[in-house]
């Protein structure tokens, strides 16, 4: 659809969605727009950083290493990454085992409502 666009309006480089110029268009009026398009509808809860959020969990899901998905979003620091985008995990069943023989159990289940 955006190739169909680019072509249809003569555009080979650039901006797809343009400012009156040809231009890349002001963050605050992009901003304003989308606002405006998603007022009153089930999707005014959604927000630009929505979309950055869903990118990370994507890739988090995938496999992606925490650098990857940094490298992605622009992040300097993976730290950053981890702690603002990316969710913590259950805890993996053989560190639930190790720790559960520690406190003598042979066989110890991770207990679903402890963190």
């Amino acid at each position: 659809m955006l190739k169909a666009r680019r072509e249809r309006i003569g555009v080979v480089a650039g901006p797809v969605f343009a400012d009156a110029r040809g231009g890349y268009r002001d963050r605050n009026n992009v901003g304003a727009d989308f606002r405006e398009a998603r007022a009153g509808t089930k999707y005014e809860w959604v927000k630009p950083h929505t979309y950055r959020k869903t990118v990370a969990t994507l890739l988090d899901g995938s496999g992606a290493t925490a650098r990857m998905i940094a490298d992605q979003l622009g992040h300097a620091r993976v730290s950053m990454t981890q702690d603002v985008y990316l969710g913590r995990r259950a805890v993996d069943p053989s560190v639930a085992r190790a720790l559960g023989l520690l406190r003598g159990q042979r066989e110890a289940e991770p207990n679903q409502g402890e963190h």
